[in-house]
C-alpha cells in the first residue's frame, strides 16, 4: 500500500468538479477571443518575417549592384585618356621607335586593367545601327553598303559589364535602294 496516492481533500465534494453553464460559456467565449488574437498575431508575425526577408534580399542586391558598378565613374573618367592614346598611336604609326613601343605597351596595360574591371568595347564598323549602343552623328548616302549599316566609327563606345558607359559615335549608311 505504499504506492497509493493520498486521498484528496475534496473527495466527498462533487460540486467542485461541476461548473455552472454560464461560467463555461464565459470561458469558451474568452478562449475563442484568445484563439482569434493568437491567429491574428501569428499572421502578423508571418507578414513581418516575409517583409524582413524581402528587405534583407533587396539590401543585399543593392549592395551587390553598388559593388559591381562603383568603379563606373572612375572608368568613365579614364575613357578620354584611352581615346588620346588611340589617337596618338594612330598618328605615329609610320615610325617604329622605342618611345612608340613604350607608349604602345602602356596603352595595352591600361586596356588590360580596364578589361579586368569589366570594360568592353562596343563593336561598330560594319555592324547594323543600334540606337541603344550607337549614336548616329552623320547619315551618308551610299549604294556601297546596306541601309543603316555603320560605315565609320568616330569615337569608340564602351560597356561596363552589362551597363552602357558611352555609346559609339558613328556614321551610318543611308541606301535608298534597300
Amino acid at each position: 500500500m505504499a504506492h497509493e496516492l493520498p486521498a484528496s481533500e475534496n473527495a466527498g465534494d462533487d460540486s467542485a468538479t461541476i461548473e455552472s453553464p454560464s461560467r463555461v460559456s464565459a470561458e469558451s467565449s474568452e478562449l475563442q477571443k484568445l484563439k482569434v488574437e493568437r491567429d491574428t498575431l501569428i499572421d502578423r508575425l508571418a507578414r513581418l518575417q516575409a517583409e524582413f526577408e524581402n528587405a534583407r534580399k533587396r539590401t543585399a542586391r543593392e549592395q551587390q549592384d553598388f559593388r559591381e558598378y562603383a568603379v563606373a565613374d572612375a572608368v568613365k573618367a579614364l575613357l578620354p585618356i584611352l581615346d588620346s592614346f588611340e589617337r596618338a598611336l594612330q598618328t605615329a604609326s609610320t615610325e617604329k621607335s622605342e618611345f612608340r613601343s613604350g607608349v604602345d605597351l602602356i596603352y595595352k596595360q591600361l586596356q588590360d586593367a580596364l578589361q579586368k574591371l569589366g570594360l568592353r568595347v562596343i563593336p561598330a564598323k560594319g555592324e547594323p545601327f543600334d540606337p541603344h549602343l550607337h549614336e548616329a552623328i552623320e547619315m551618308v548616302d551610299t549604294t556601297d553598303a546596306a541601309d543603316h549599316q555603320i560605315l565609320e566609327e568616330l569615337q569608340r563606345g564602351y560597356k561596363l559589364k552589362d551597363r552602357l558607359l558611352r555609346p559609339s559615335m558613328v556614321k551610318v549608311a543611308r541606301n535608298p535602294k534597300h
